[in-house]
């Protein structure tokens, strides 16, 4: 099919997200590394680790061969009263890096689905606790959790991608995000300190994406922030969710983001990477305490159980995918990546239209004074040779740990031009 009857296809039949269906697309016909080739024949640098996920790039030889034998065992099976050892090895190899505690996994489809999950698991918690009236969550502003009803009433209400669903969305309680930078925000924390202290009775948990905000903006703040609504948590007797779906795995410079705030959740949700882009792939992981308040329910069970939980195709590639970051290899990688992001993006902050320029890990921002157009700035970018979609008024790189020091100067270089005045 070429590149004309694939768009003529797509624009008949398909929907894109966060796009009306008229949008434009690229068609990709292949990958490998960190290159994705379209059905005219252009090679774009992938700069967006396919929302972040595809941390090894793609068409791994590894990640190919675990997914390879795992079909020619067994693509599917049902985990209700069922088990198969790619899960259990990956229930276990998890349990091994996680911070401390975090020993009880439940699997799931999405990172959305991981957020639903975790706040199914604090509501019923706090009801075996004789606490339901322990029904609200706390979270700080300019937060981004995912699609579902669930994950939307914790995504911000005013600024988020959700605002229109804000009048069928449970009411949470929300405070001022902390600002981006090193120092820890002493006015978030009080103003966290007095939401808890007014509303801890009718608090299950504050939930929080730690260090960096993702799609509500790609926000970085200070992990001392975390430690502080650690303490909080613990003062008010109050859940703490961290969603590391975005941050896990390396993404930050750490395995996961909490460890630069040397602190461990009571439940944190993982997603994108835990299968390094292969397949969708979540989960849930929480203390054992928090489990047995879950069973101790009057439901008596975790009241949630997707078809293709624990997927053993999906789980199959995770394994092989923890075998990969547990050579450390990566930590060079991402510094280095880090280290090159400062030096490339450095001279977009002369530029009047440029807001601010962060980096962290993997990661590296330019905030615009204002929103940008994402479909014609995507257009430019492959004009370009590179593979970036902005997304309000942030264009942002979140690059595969993989890629060189050449194709991270393509990048940087196609960002410096493109936004160039």
């Amino acid at each position: 099919m070429n590149a004309d009857d694939l768009l003529r296809l797509d624009k008949a039949h398909l929907w894109h997200p966060y796009s009306a269906t008229c949008a434009p697309v690229f068609p990709v016909v292949s990958a490998s590394g960190v290159r994705l080739r379209l059905a005219d024949g252009r090679e774009l640098i992938d700069g967006m680790s396919s929302w972040w996920a595809a941390i090894h790039g793609y068409n791994h030889p590894r990640l190919n061969a675990a997914l390879e034998a795992q079909t020619a065992r067994m693509a599917h099976v049902m985990f209700g009263g069922l088990t198969h050892p790619p899960a259990v090895e990956l229930a276990r190899d998890l349990a091994a890096i996680l911070p401390a505690g975090l020993e009880r996994i439940f699997f799931c489809d999405s990172g959305s689905v991981a957020v639903e999950v975790a706040i199914k698991m604090a509501l019923q918690y706090w009801r075996a606790r004789g606490r339901p009236e322990r029904t609200r969550l706390a979270t700080i502003r300019r937060g981004y959790h995912g699609d579902t009803f669930a994950a939307m009433s914790v995504c911000d209400p005013e600024r988020g991608m959700h605002r229109m669903f804000a009048d069928v969305l449970p009411k949470q309680i929300f405070v001022r995000e902390p600002r981006c930078g090193d120092e820890c925000d002493e006015q978030a924390c009080d103003e966290m300190a007095r939401a808890l202290a007014q509303h801890g009775d009718e608090t299950a948990a504050v939930i929080l994406e730690p260090v960096v905000q993702g799609a509500g903006g790609m926000r970085i703040y200070a992990a001392e922030y975390v430690a502080r609504v650690r303490r909080m948590c613990d003062e008010h007797d109050v859940l703490l969710i961290l969603d590391e779906i975005a941050t896990g795995f390396g993404r930050t410079g750490a395995m996961f983001a909490c460890e630069a705030a040397g602190v461990a959740p009571d439940v944190m949700c993982l997603g994108k990477s835990l299968s390094a882009g292969y397949l969708s792939l979540a989960a849930v992981a929480v203390r054992e305490e928090v489990a047995r308040g879950v069973d101790e329910s009057e439901a008596g069970a975790l009241m949630h159980g997707p078809t293709y939980m624990a997927n053993p195709l999906a789980c199959a590639v995770a394994n092989e995918n923890l075998k990969l970051l547990a050579d450390g290899e990566w930590r060079g990688r991402v510094a280095a990546i880090e280290d090159q992001l400062r030096r490339e993006l450095a001279p977009c902050a002369e530029y009047d239209g440029v807001a601010d320029v962060r980096v962290k890990g993997a990661i590296g921002v330019v905030q615009m004074r204002e929103e940008v157009d994402t479909h014609a700035l995507s257009a430019r970018f492959v004009d370009a040779g590179v593979w970036v979609r902005p997304f309000a008024d942030v264009v942002y790189l979140m690059p595969p740990f993989i890629i060189g020091e050449d194709d991270l100067a393509r990048l940087g270089r196609a960002v410096r031009e493109v936004l160039k005045p």
